[in-house]
């Protein structure tokens, strides 16, 4: 059985690290690069870096924030935002990056999936999926609409084709992030989770809602997610990365641990 990864995310505004709920009410939160370093220090798996107006904004990710993390980490690094092309995806990686993150982009030029998996591999290709409970109609029949631009823009396209899809289009890895749960702490939706992940031959990171130790457990046991994402309860201080390892291993889930 291969190891469960514990990833926490980085979400950076204006070269800040940041956090909200929901995707709303975002405030400035401390250093991306010193986080990442404390986070790597930890046994964090890898880390995810999103650069999170870039795309709302119309503009390119912040490549000099992505350089001083990459120095400071040795660890894989998937980075994300504002990048919707081939040449845009090498400048990250060339920063430093092992995995580039579409998430928009990919809903308004699906070809950005492929062409890049050709270009550099479907290992370095995640796709990151915003998702919203929504009524179950003909055209959303999972009842999980995507939603684009940091949460702003509904695109009446169904959870679970868009998944099969970006599949097919040769990504190597889904982040599936439920903006209803996004920064509750009440748990991820797993539902939502186990859905895709039963759904997909590909890795699916479980994202948003993470609250206790407790709740990563179920992310990749009831909602057989590969990895687990976290952020406010690192952020925050209420639990530490080996804390929340050891948790889940005497919970029998596999991690990696380097203590």
């Amino acid at each position: 059985m291969l190891s469960k990864r514990v990833i926490p995310c980085l979400d950076v505004r204006n070269g800040r690290l940041t956090k909200g709920i929901k995707f709303k009410g975002n405030v400035d939160i401390g250093d991306p690069v010193e986080t990442a370093r404390m986070y790597y220090e930890q046994g964090a798996d890898e880390i995810v870096f999103y650069d999170i107006t870039a795309s709302a904004e119309g503009r390119g990710i912040m490549i000099d924030v992505v350089e001083r993390v990459a120095k400071t980490i040795f660890i894989p690094f998937s980075v994300g935002g504002g990048i919707s092309t081939v040449e845009e995806m090498r400048a990250v990686l060339l920063a430093g990056a092992e995995k580039i993150s579409v998430n928009s982009a990919a809903v308004k030029n699906p070809d950005c999936i492929s062409q890049g998996a050709a270009a550099f591999g479907s290992q370095c290709i995640v796709v990151g999926m915003d998702v919203k409970a929504v009524p179950v109609t003909e055209t959303i029949p999972s009842g999980y609409e995507i939603v684009i631009h940091g949460g702003r823009k509904a695109m009446g396209m169904d959870a679970l084709e868009w998944a099969k899809t970006v599949e097919a289009l040769g990504a190597g890895e889904i982040c599936l992030n439920s903006i209803d749960a996004d920064g509750t702490k009440d748990g991820y939706e797993l539902n939502l989770t186990r859905l895709i992940s039963e759904n997909v031959g590909i890795p699916v990171i479980a994202s948003g809602g993470a609250g206790s130790p407790q709740h990563m457990v179920d992310a990749v046991t009831e909602g057989k997610a590969s990895a687990a994402l976290i952020a406010s309860i690192v952020h925050y201080g209420e639990y530490t990365i080996p804390q929340i390892k050891d948790y889940m291993a005497d919970k029998g889930v596999k991690v990696r641990r380097i203590w």
